[in-house]
């Protein structure tokens, strides 16, 4: 089965080539000669080559047949990217969001979005992108926190097609964000620089202790069941790293873990790094939340 409907096909060809040569209408993304269609194609891994026929309905023959192809997911994903890459479009930010718009409407009918995190680019399926996920990108952007946007994007890249890699990639980003409070805090590291460990460690300093006595007697209760169910989350994540991550290597005949679960890793972790960062923000407002590794 063809990974991207005929319509989306169509809208990425008119993309990446610019649109027929005789067009009046103004292009949807940049116009590529029939010498920059191919370059950009070898960009992407792609032999194409036109030799001497029209390049848009060329295009759309060689894009069909990669659509088709064992490898479709990987290669078409690969290509979208590439023709929505911000860096291609950084005299004119206006053009690249007419690109992500037009591809979006049609991509939508193929249950994928294309999403724009600071100087990337991304596509991933509608089931994977949530407010979550979203307000977290915002926030990184804004901190310039570029390591735990990396293990979040390659979370939801690896998701489908390597499950174990993104569950070890969720417990990461949490770890790197709680040894950047630590570090920022001139704190020393635990003992044990597992995730479990590194929470327990910036519990104390952000006041995220369930058994904190300065809450509201109203709500108390209540917010100790939260910050309860946050811990239980962690341990989760980092169990599940431990228990079916790739960190560790894998076994003869090791069973994969089902995407879901992997999904499900991955807000989790992307729901505490928000908090974190949120807390943070709210304890140390005068203060930069810097990377560390």
């Amino acid at each position: 089965m063809p990974f991207l409907a005929a319509q989306s096909i169509d809208a990425l060809a008119e993309v990446i080539s610019g649109g027929a040569s005789n067009s009046s209408a103004p292009s949807i993304g940049h116009y590529r000669s029939a010498y920059h269609l191919e370059k950009f194609m070898r960009s992407c891994n792609v032999d194409f080559q036109l030799g001497g026929r029209s390049r848009v309905p060329a295009l759309v023959e060689r894009l069909t047949e990669l659509n088709a192809g064992d490898d479709a997911r990987s290669v078409i994903t690969r290509i979208v990217e590439a023709a929505a890459a911000p860096s291609d479009f950084i005299d004119a930010p206006e053009k690249l969001a007419n690109v992500i718009e037009y591809l979006n409407k049609r991509l939508t009918f193929d249950r994928l979005v294309l999403e724009l995190h600071g100087i990337d680019v991304r596509l991933a399926k509608t089931s994977e992108v949530g407010k979550v996920i979203g307000s977290l990108a915002t926030k990184l952007d804004i901190i310039d926190f570029d390591t735990v946007r990396c293990d979040v994007d390659r979370a939801l890249k690896s998701a489908e097609a390597d499950p174990e890699d993104a569950v070890t990639a969720a417990c990461s980003a949490v770890e790197s964000v709680c040894r950047s409070i630590l570090v920022e805090l001139g704190l020393p590291l635990p003992v044990a620089k597992d995730i479990q460990g590194l929470y327990r460690a910036v519990r104390e300093p952000l006041d995220l202790s369930p058994d904190r006595t300065n809450l509201p007697a109203e709500i108390a209760e209540d917010i100790r069941k939260i910050l309860g169910g946050l811990n239980t989350t962690v341990q989760g994540v980092g169990a599940l790293r431990t228990h079916a991550g790739d960190a560790h290597g894998r076994e003869r005949g090791f069973r994969r873990i089902d995407p879901r679960i992997a999904r499900l890793s991955i807000h989790s972790a992307s729901a505490v790094i928000l908090f974190l960062i949120e807390t943070w923000e709210r304890k140390f407002p005068e203060r930069t939340l810097h990377r560390h590794r």
